[in-house]
Parts: C-alpha cells; structure tokens; sequence
C-alpha cells in the first residue's frame, strides 16, 4: 500500500528539504478572465487595404493639402479650384475603372514571296513586282507591304509601302538602275516586320549587243554552196543571218561566251547579208556583208610510195595517198575515198578509206609475182556531203 505525504503527493516522490529561512511557497490560483474576454483567441484577420470609401478620403485630404500649397503659389481660389477639379476627378476615375484588356495583333506567320522573272535582263525602266502575301493577312486595312532595293554592292535599303488589296496576290511598279536590282519584301503591321522574301534580280541594260565578225571578212570570195558566219557578242544573244539575194535565213543563239557560228545558204554571184542580234534585254544591234560564191571545185591528188617497180622485185607492198581540199582550198575530213590499183597482169585492186582531219586518206597493197611488164594506173574517187563528188589519177610502171 502506497502512503501519500501532503495530501497527494505519492511516497515515490522525494520531497524538498527545507531550507533555513525560507519560506514556505505560496500557492497562486489562476485568475479568471476579464469579463467579455473569451479564453480563446479569435483567428488574427489581416487588413486587406483601405476600403474605396477610405482611399476616397485619404486622396481627398492629399489634395487639400496640395490646395493649400497651390493656393498660395498660384495666387488664388479660382485656379486651384480648376486644377483640383481635375485632379480629384481623374484620380476617381482610375480607381473604380473597370480595367479594359488591349486587343492582341495577329503576328505574321510568314514571309510573303517575289515571282523571279523569266528573263532577269531588260531594257525597260520600270518592271511589275507579283508579290504574295500570306492568306491570314489578305485585306488587312492594318498591314503594308515594304518594298527593299539593294544595287550592285549596295545594302537593302526601303523604296516604298504598299497597301494590301484583297488578293493574295498584288502587282507593284518599281523603277529600276542601270545594272543590278536586286528586290526583296516584307510584311510591316501591329506585330511588327515579317522575316524578309528571297531576293528577285532584275538587270537594266539598255546598251546594244556588240557584233564582232572573224569569218568571212566582207567581199570574200566563198567557192561552197554556203558561206560560214563565226564571231562574237553578248553570251545568249540571238542571231538571224539573212540572205537577202536567196531569202534564206537561219537563226542561232550565241553561246555564254558570246561565240556563235552559222552556215547559210549562198548562190551563185553576189550574196548581200544582214546579221541581226537581239540579246537577252531586248536591245537589237545589226551589221551586213556581201560574200560571193566562186566557180572553185572540190579536189582529190593522188600519190604513190613508188611510181616504178621492177618485176624482180615482186612481190613489193605499195601504199596509194590521197589527199582532199574543199573549194576554198582547206582540208575535208571525213570524205569517202574508193582506191583502185590497176597493174598489166593482175585482176584490178580495190580499197576504201576516209580522210583525216588533214585531209589525208592511206590504202596500202601488195603487187604480186604475176604482174606483167608495163604501165598501170592508180585511182582514187572521193564523195562529200557538202561539196559533191572528184576523182584523181596517177601512172605506175612496171619495168623488167
């Protein structure tokens, strides 16, 4: 059983010995609460700023304030009432406005775009622009369309705006420079400038295309059914050759380089000949010629490795040379040569070739043991396309 010491307080407990003078401790009972006052606190609210009423009057006292010192400064009633109107005014509006959210422009998705020309040369000072705006933005009273030019060497720089329409598609006159024009757009509204089109080239050359004739040289003498025109001007310039004695025509195109070569019809007499160059621009340069076809003949010479043999030599090889100039004396390549070797006791020989770029056309044979003594005949005839047919003949001998 468990003994309690001081009322409560259990055995277990080890109490407090006295001290020597100290008094014994004084119990204190809790007061109770103040009436009206609750034993638990209420949830601590946090003042959510000043009520309109009370901004109203807190901006109604700065501004009495502020009449005071106007009063003073502005020298009278009548012009701090004006300006405190105003003030109080404004400063009421702002605060029971209903706030009202700007509109957003649309931004610009895309670039619009330049059709390239199918022929960036011209000699014409103005040319249309077929510019392509996006679809979103077609009809937009709030959007314009910046033109940028950059010549030869020169930065982009902007020329002009323009309204947009309501197509897509809309065509704007530009005026060119002499030389290099290289165009590109925009699109320029709320949001800002769209990201700029690929460049377009327009090229202004109004300068006529040189003509520069290195064959025929005027009044020469052309011995071929047709005379050829070689020379130079402006890389992919047309050329017309016109016959103005037959008719005849033939057109060509010069090549990047400017080079060009044209073969027309001559007849026989005098050929007068207008040539006519137009290059990519436009520009139209001419010059003219007159040629006349001669009586000359397209020719064959033939020649042997040996004009004499002796019987006592047979068999011997032998080799027949012929050698081919057109009517203007140059050589023709490619003719069709047929040899034939016609020696006293043997069946005939023959043997076909085609010249070579010089002209130059070999049959090479063998003469056999039976051949008889005597005078024989080496022959060549030669066919051409251009310049028709010939023939050539020499003598070989075979002695005892």
């Amino acid at each position: 059983m468990t003994t309690n010491r001081r009322g409560s307080r259990p055995t277990h407990v080890r109490p407090r010995p006295p001290s020597s003078g100290r008094p014994a401790p004084v119990r204190v009972r809790p007061r109770p609460p103040a009436p009206g006052r609750l034993s638990v606190h209420s949830p601590i609210r946090r003042s959510r700023g000043i009520p309109l009423v009370g901004r109203v009057a807190l901006a109604a006292g700065v501004i009495a304030v502020a009449v005071g010192v106007l009063y003073v400064g502005a020298g009278g009633l009548g012009t701090v009432a004006g300006a405190l109107g105003g003030t109080l005014s404004g400063f009421i509006d702002d605060v029971i406005a209903t706030p009202v959210p700007s509109a957003t422009p649309i931004p610009v998705a895309d670039a619009p775009s330049i059709e390239s020309p199918g022929e960036p040369y011209t000699n014409q000072e103005q040319v249309d622009l077929v510019v392509t705006v996006p679809t979103a933005l077609v009809g937009r009273a709030d959007y314009r369309i910046r033109v940028y030019l950059a010549l030869k060497d020169q930065a982009a720089a902007p020329i002009q705006e323009v309204e947009l329409t309501s197509t897509a598609k809309i065509i704007i006159v530009v005026s060119l420079t002499k030389g290099i024009n290289d165009f590109s757009v925009t699109m320029v509204g709320p949001s800002g400038e769209s990201e700029s089109s690929p460049l377009v080239r327009w090229i202004l050359d109004q300068n006529k295309p040189p003509i520069k004739l290195t064959a025929p040289k005027d009044g020469a003498v052309i011995n071929r059914k047709a005379v050829t025109l070689e020379g130079r001007t402006q890389g992919r310039t047309t050329i017309i050759a016109h016959n103005r004695e037959t008719g005849d025509k033939i057109t060509g195109t010069a090549a990047n380089d400017g080079s060009f070569a044209l073969s027309l019809p001559i007849t026989k007499g005098s050929n007068p000949i207008r040539i006519t160059a137009t290059d990519p621009a436009g520009n139209v340069a001419e010059t003219e010629l007159t040629v006349t076809r001669g009586s000359g003949r397209l020719r064959a010479s033939v020649s042997l490795s040996a004009y004499s043999i002796s019987r006592t030599a047979l068999p011997a090889t032998i080799l027949l040379t012929v050698t081919v100039d057109d009517p203007d004396g140059k050589p023709v390549e490619g003719a069709r040569v047929t040899f034939t070797l016609d020696v006293p006791g043997i069946k005939i020989v023959k043997g076909d070739a085609r010249t070579d770029a010089n002209g130059r056309a070999v049959f090479e044979t063998t003469i056999p043991p039976g051949a008889t003594r005597g005078e024989g005949t080496a022959a060549a005839f030669v066919r051409t396309e251009e310049h028709g047919n010939t023939t050539d003949e020499t003598v070989i001998t075979i002695k005892k």
